[in-house]
């Protein structure tokens, strides 16, 4: 997470400037055409909290149970959270509605004291998911304690890491209970390089589920930000591509989930970028592209307190990322598969979800970049939704929107989801329901969408 090293070069260049508003004539979507991808499992919108933060969080900040509760009511299951650990965490973590991932040190080289920490873990927590062994082993070097001042590789990483784990299980007496992999921004440290050390040594039984971490930006040092390439479709697209391989390779591993166990918009907080609207809509729209690649979870990391650009709410207020997690969370719920309907060239990105073989809804998204800065009306695309199954007559539009893409709730730029909007000091949902209802003629639906603006469509 504090490496400055990250794909942002390469995006840049793949952003389409905000002068290429899209045309103002129909485009239409045909909802049935696109390739079904497999939701896995329930949840996909999850949270991970710094270990210093994470007492905080739970015992400090009022509004903390009530925004994963949130997410939660809107996914249809208790949100998952990843936290860092320590013997004085557990009984915390133990706490939490959902199941939880607990980081134990590997760096230090310390196995005594990790498999005395997880011995605790298990004790104290009946709703223990995993446990990760270590963090972002790429950022490792000679001189740290675990390397025993060989050159760190990723081969050395791979063989540590299966070694550790079969020390864990084995004295904990358990298999499947250790999140493999860690990994900051593959490929050089990645499931590729470590699946076959892992089936070859046997370890793999040990593997409950793959990990990797990933920022599309970097606020590190000297570092520059963009906030119009970060929420563009193309972008995100292009950028959830480069995982594919991360897929492939945990595929080939058996039925074993695939996680980004730590991500967010940009690294070491985030940066001006982070709290806005336009972050809203990149985790939304980065959510569903990493669901549909095959990721089972994206636990959006939250840093310090108050202090961390892209966290999504603290002691005073909730910040505008979180509605984009509160859509993503409401679009897959209940869902068996999603398709993209779009190529992915232009701004507009357009999904279908499926409950089995049941279409239920879409998304509608509009990367169009639209800041404070702009001196004209807010452009809108008329979007026709084709093929809806036969029997539905209306189209329900919940549409999430703010007043730019720049816009931030704590400086009173409230964004608002189907009308509503969360509470600063309790992240209770705030205001009175608005749907927008379109009638559906001959299995169509004409929907209009506004630059920088996303609408979630139930069918009925």
């Amino acid at each position: 997470m504090l490496t400055s090293k990250t794909l942002y070069t390469i995006l840049a260049g793949l952003a389409v400037t905000h002068a290429a508003v899209l045309p103002r004539s129909n485009v239409e979507y045909d909802l049935q055409s696109g390739a079904k991808s497999k939701i896995n499992g329930e949840a996909p919108v999850a949270v991970s909290l710094e270990f210093f933060a994470f007492p905080g969080y739970v015992q400090n900040v009022g509004s903390t149970a009530q925004c994963l509760k949130n997410l939660g009511d809107a996914a249809g299951s208790p949100t998952r959270v990843r936290v860092g650990g320590t013997t004085q965490f557990f009984d915390l973590a133990g706490a939490l509605e959902g199941p939880a991932t607990i980081g134990l040190n590997r760096r230090l080289n310390t196995i005594n004291n990790t498999i005395a920490a997880a011995k605790k873990a298990v004790q104290k927590m009946s709703n223990l998911f995993a446990f990760e062994l270590g963090n972002e082993p790429d950022l490792y070097v000679q001189a740290d304690p675990i390397a025993n001042n060989q050159t760190w590789t990723p081969a050395l990483d791979a063989g540590i890491q299966v070694s550790w784990q079969k020390q864990v299980g084995d004295a904990l007496g358990q298999k499947d209970i250790i999140q493999g992999g860690v990994f900051l921004q593959p490929p050089k440290f990645s499931i590729q390089e470590l699946g076959p050390v892992e089936q070859s040594s046997g370890s793999i039984d040990y593997v409950r589920s793959w990990a990797d971490h990933s920022y599309p930006q970097s606020a590190c040092g000297t570092s520059k930000t963009n906030l119009e390439t970060l929420q563009n479709h193309t972008t995100i697209v292009n950028y959830v591509k480069t995982f594919q391989p991360e897929v492939d390779a945990a595929r080939s591993l058996g039925d074993r989930p695939l996680v980004f166990g730590e991500t967010n918009s940009a690294t070491c907080g985030g940066g001006g970028i982070s709290p806005t609207f336009g972050a809203a809509l990149w985790l939304m729209d980065y959510t569903l592209q990493s669901v549909k690649l095959g990721y089972e979870r994206l636990h959006f990391h939250q840093g310090t307190i108050d202090y961390s650009p892209y966290s999504w709410w603290g002691t005073k207020y909730v910040f505008a990322p979180y509605y984009g997690a509160y859509f993503a969370a409401s679009a897959l719920e209940g869902m068996s598969s999603i398709s993209q309907i779009d190529d992915g060239s232009t701004e507009l990105g357009v999904y279908s979800f499926w409950n089995q073989d049941q279409l239920s809804r879409a998304v509608i998204y509009n990367s169009v970049f639209y800041p404070n800065t702009t001196t004209v009306a807010r452009p809108y695309q008329e979007v026709v939704l084709s093929n809806i199954p036969k029997g539905c007559h209306q189209a329900i539009v919940k549409r999430l929107s703010a007043q730019y893409s720049t816009s931030q709730q704590e400086l009173g730029q409230v964004p608002t989801y189907a009308g509503q909007s969360f509470a600063n000091s309790t992240c209770i949902i705030e205001g009175d329901e608005q749907v927008e209802k379109v009638k559906i003629n001959n299995g169509k639906a004409v929907i209009s969408v506004g630059a920088s603006e996303a609408v979630l469509v139930y069918f009925v």
